[in-house]
């Protein structure tokens, strides 16, 4: 029997790979941290064995106090979820020599990449992987440069961060001004060219720069859409599992040019946010340095990079891990998702044309 940790506990993906190791493992002990005492994952039943408020991950007292947690609470390996908890792992292990207890991560380098989209948007800068992209900030709005490199429509979002912050189509330079001081509390944005084709998604895993197996889905509808003025909040209501493998195959092309850019190799699980765009083109809006919102309900269809990360940290390697870098869903399965209940995998979107009363 293993004791695993799962920062960040008060999130969703956090919540779903804890859901999923308890399914899987129902033996195994799980603690879940988090820095809000009222973190719902604290408060779901039978979902953790023992809980624990800590320190924000920047503050001088976490790592000592994620040191004493691991000793006392024989931490046998972590799940690192929030991406700055990771980049702060990262940063420990360069200093020490070692992570506070197996985990697998990339490293710092990368993770700062990828966690910054403006870095990213600069290392990706004149490619095919992503849409023309600036910098823009609330001291230097550039909008010269917005107008005439980007031009209307354009996609706005905050540089840092998930669930779509900031995020709006904007149609010409009266809309960006007014949304410069609506969100004058962040400092930094990307502003890109507006990408009409699907919102695609694809889950990745690798280990010391072999890529190991991949999944796609697409993004159909989004939670409570209404609510935010992009209708984009960041969490899918509506999904579908995709076997396409040219998603995947573009993905890795983009991970293998990164590991070139930076003179590292990928190592972890990398998760993407893509758009097609008139044509059909694929690009790249957001890499996220962990387990993406889906990773459960992908478990669910047969894709479980869940249960894979648990084997690479109790192994210490990655040998016994299927290589399905172009991974095939056998059905064509659905997902629904909503706030206050877990995903629903259903088999196929025929179910929605049944009139059944």
């Amino acid at each position: 029997m293993s004791t695993i940790l799962v920062t960040g506990i008060g999130g969703l993906t956090p919540r779903s790979i804890a859901t999923t190791i308890k399914r899987n493992h129902p033996d195994y002990k799980l603690i879940g941290i988090d820095i809000n005492k009222k973190a719902i994952g604290f408060f779901m039943k039978g979902l953790l064995d023992e809980h624990y408020v800590c320190p924000r991950c920047t503050s001088d007292e976490y790592f000592p106090w994620i040191e004493r947690l691991v000793r006392e609470r024989n931490i046998d390996y972590a799940f690192v979820q929030p991406e700055s908890e990771i980049v702060e792992w990262g940063d420990y292990c360069d200093r020490h020599g070692k992570y506070p207890c197996p985990v697998f991560m990339g490293c710092k380098k990368l993770s700062v990449s990828l966690k910054d989209k403006s870095i990213m948007a600069e290392l990706l800068k004149d490619t095919e992987f992503i849409p023309k992209t600036i910098k823009v900030t609330q001291e230097n709005p550039r909008y010269k440069e917005v107008g005439e490199e980007i031009g209307f429509p354009c996609w706005i979002r905050a540089t840092n961060g998930t669930g779509g912050l900031g995020s709006l189509k904007l149609e010409d330079m009266s809309s960006y001004r007014s949304w410069l001081f609506i969100n004058s509390s962040i400092p930094e944005f990307t502003v890109s060219e507006f990408l009409t084709g699907r919102h695609l998604a694809n889950e990745m895993l690798y280990y010391n720069g072999e890529y190991v197996k991949g999944a796609a889905l697409e993004c159909a509808e989004y939670v409570m859409a209404s609510t935010a003025p992009s209708h984009v909040t960041g969490n899918t209501a509506y999904g579908r599992f995709l076997n396409e493998d040219r998603i995947n195959e573009f993905c890795d092309k983009c991970i293998k040019y990164l590991e070139s850019k930076l003179d590292v190799k990928a190592h972890g699980i990398l998760s993407f946010d893509l758009k097609e765009d008139s044509r059909g083109e694929l690009k790249v809006t957001e890499v996220n340095i962990r387990h993406m919102a889906y990773t459960g309900v992908m478990a669910q269809a047969g894709f479980d990079l869940i249960e894979d990360t648990i084997r690479i940290m109790e192994d210490g390697n990655a040998d016994g891990i299927m290589r399905t870098p172009y991974y095939h869903y056998d059905k064509p399965y659905v997902f629904l998702r909503d706030v206050d209940i877990e995903p629903m995998l259903l088999e196929s979107e025929d179910v929605f044309n049944r009139r059944e009363y």
